[in-house]
C-alpha cells in the first residue's frame, strides 16, 4: 500500500506561482510512475505531467505545457508540481497519483494510489 498526502495549494493572482508538493509514504519501492491530475468544478478529473522512473516526464501539451514542471525526489519520496505563470483556468482541485508502471503515463485508470487532493484557485 501506497499513501500520498499532497500539500502547498492556496489562493493565488493571476500571473503568480505555486508550488505542489506530494509526500509518499508505505510501499514507496514499488512506485514506479507518479503523476498529478486536477479536477475543476462539474469536470472530470485530468491529466497534467507524470514523471517516470527514469525521470523522463510528460504534460499535456495544451494547457500547462512550459508553464507547469513535474519532478521527484526519490531520496525524499516527493513529487513536485512548479506551477508558473497561473490562470483562472488553473483552478482545480490538484491529485497526485502513484503508477507500479515504469512508464510516464497520461491514463487515470493506470494509477492505483491516489492523494486527497488540494485546492488550487487562481483569481483574475
Amino acid at each position: 500500500q501506497v499513501q500520498l498526502v499532497e500539500s502547498g495549494g492556496g489562493l493565488v493572482q493571476a500571473g503568480n506561482s505555486l508550488r505542489l508538493s506530494c509526500a509518499a509514504s508505505g510501499r514507496t519501492v514499488s512506485i514506479a510512475t507518479m503523476g498529478w491530475f486536477r479536477q475543476a468544478p462539474g469536470k472530470e478529473r485530468e491529466f497534467v505531467a507524470a514523471i517516470a522512473s527514469s525521470g523522463g516526464t510528460t504534460y499535456d501539451g495544451d494547457s500547462v505545457k512550459g508553464r507547469f514542471t513535474i519532478s521527484r525526489d526519490d531520496a525524499k519520496n516527493t513529487l513536485y508540481l512548479q506551477m508558473n505563470s497561473l490562470k483562472p483556468e488553473d483552478t482545480a482541485v490538484y491529485y497526485c497519483a502513484a503508477s507500479l508502471l515504469p512508464f510516464a503515463l497520461r491514463s487515470k485508470s493506470l494509477y492505483g494510489s491516489w492523494g486527497q487532493g488540494t485546492q488550487v484557485t487562481v483569481s483574475s
